[in-house]
């Protein structure tokens, strides 16, 4: 029986990040509060960088609160040197609360929902599920602050139809409306309507909030400790599994969580960044190390902080120029230089061979989990990896003595996913590879993968960061 000892620490300490995080704002959140513990500085966006970066230092910024953009500057760094990147992303699929969400139906109170990416939706039949994200607060000064709110009492719930009731057909094939059969129960109208009455006051007047079931105002209210339900200006929430994360199989080799996808890379990243800017290496390294995890990747990327906006080019130029011999400015070919001389690990997980489902999988790519990173291929180029920068991967296990990468390429008869990384690779001009780590159960509401995979995906992204510049370098063309 393997001794997985090692990495149990680890896998807890991932458990524990998980279940605080049911949200892109929470796992944003949660990161920058590890990322400050270890000495990482704000940057304000809407302030210049310059007078602010130096050599040895470290750095974080936010966008929307659901998009980081954190990095280290190498004690040697120079104008026109590269980034070493690895690029994630904070959202998963889940539920969504309409603008509008009261509606009922047969003597039910429920709430109007919206399905955000391609959920396995019927994963999120049953569950206990509650309430997360962002609300606005207006205060007594006219000022409107952020708030988030995680509401971990299972206060919602998408009943699943009874058998009795079903059809032959409707038994043998779970067919879903996404608009008719996902809005999950708050409760009897009976009940709410009284309770209601008898705990709020006042507020009905406004047009958002007349649209939203009273007793979820009187909730949010309670859990942010406000005076009143109408300081609620506005919120986004999204529903979540309560079951806390954990470690499974009989020798409890699995991680089972919510959100592994892509939670385990924003997690795993950000402690291979603080481990390599804490160590001496930083002293020594002449790049900037950084890692940007970015919103809005399952549903596409294209929004003001997803991969397809500026954040990326703008993240190297504005601290290329900030950084820069001359502050404010920044030599167009120094800038294309340093464009040339980064690399990006573009990180999501990957797909593990399904023991009941093993045909799924091409036979001479099928990733097993606990048994390393995955390269992830794909010649229609929905995964960024080709010849040169798969080699970059292979030889970081190699130099580093890690466990060896796996490989996986879709079947020729099966459609194939895509990640941030195509996109950023296209809109900088950045050499990418495509990697993640294995696991199961992908976009379900429950999914699960290997704890050693998280102490390999640690060891591989600390040793991108310590060992790229000298492969890259001794790399023709």
């Amino acid at each position: 029986m393997a001794d997985l000892s090692a990495h149990t620490a680890f896998a807890e300490k991932a458990c524990t990040f998980l279940t605080a995080s049911p949200d892109p704002y929470h796992a944003v959140e949660n990161s920058v509060t590890k990322l400050e513990a270890a000495g990482y500085v704000q940057l304000r966006k809407r302030e210049a960088f310059a007078g602010k970066l130096k050599p040895g230092g470290k750095y974080y910024y936010t966008i929307n609160r659901t998009t980081l953009v954190a990095f280290c500057v190498g004690g040697k760094y120079q104008s026109g040197n590269g980034f070493k990147i690895i690029g994630g992303h904070t959202d998963s699929p889940n539920l969504k609360v309409k603008p509008k969400s009261l509606r009922s139906a047969s003597g039910c109170i429920q709430l109007g929902v919206e399905c955000y990416g391609g959920g396995l939706w019927h994963t999120w039949f049953d569950r206990d599920l509650g309430i997360s994200g962002r609300v606005l607060v207006r205060n007594e000064n006219g000022t409107v602050v952020q708030k988030f709110i995680k509401i971990d009492d299972p206060v919602a719930r998408v009943s699943s139809l009874c058998i009795h009731l079903q059809t032959a057909d409707e038994r043998s094939s779970f067919k879903i409306n996404k608009e008719e059969h996902m809005s999950p129960i708050l409760g009897t109208q009976t009940v709410l309507e009284k309770s209601a009455e008898d705990a709020l006051s006042g507020g009905s007047d406004d047009p958002w909030r007349s649209g939203h079931e009273p007793l979820l105002l009187k909730l949010l209210v309670d859990k942010l400790a406000l005076d009143d339900v109408e300081q609620i200006a506005d919120f986004e929430l999204n529903l979540f599994d309560t079951q806390p994360a954990s470690i499974g199989g009989i020798n409890k080799e699995f991680l089972n969580s919510a959100r592994l996808d892509n939670l385990a890379t924003v997690f795993v990243s950000i402690e291979a960044l603080i481990a390599f800017s804490t160590s001496d290496a930083l002293v020594e390294d002449s790049d900037i190390s950084l890692v940007a995890l970015f919103d809005h990747e399952e549903v596409g990327s294209q929004s003001a902080h997803g991969a397809g906006s500026p954040v990326m080019a703008e993240a190297v130029k504005r601290i290329s120029s900030a950084l820069s011999e001359k502050q404010h400015e920044l030599d167009p070919d120094l800038y294309s230089v340093a464009l040339r001389k980064s690399f990006m690990l573009s990180v999501d997980q990957a797909h593990a061979v399904h023991p009941n489902y093993s045909s799924k999988h091409e036979k001479n790519h099928s990733p097993k989990m606990n048994k390393g990173v995955v390269i992830k291929t794909n010649q229609n180029q929905r995964y960024t990896t080709n010849g040169v920068t798969g080699f970059i991967v292979r030889e970081l296990t190699r130099k580093a003595g890690i466990q060896p990468i796996q490989e996986f390429v879709v079947r020729n008869d099966c459609p194939c996913g895509s990640t941030i990384g195509p996109i950023i690779a296209a809109t900088t001009g950045i050499r990418a590879v495509d990697v993640g780590m294995p696991q199961l159960s992908m976009h379900s509401c429950r999914e699960v993968m290997g704890i050693s995979d998280l102490t390999n995906g640690l060891e591989l992204f600390t040793a991108f960061f310590k060992l790229f510049r000298e492969i890259d370098d001794n790399l023709e063309g």
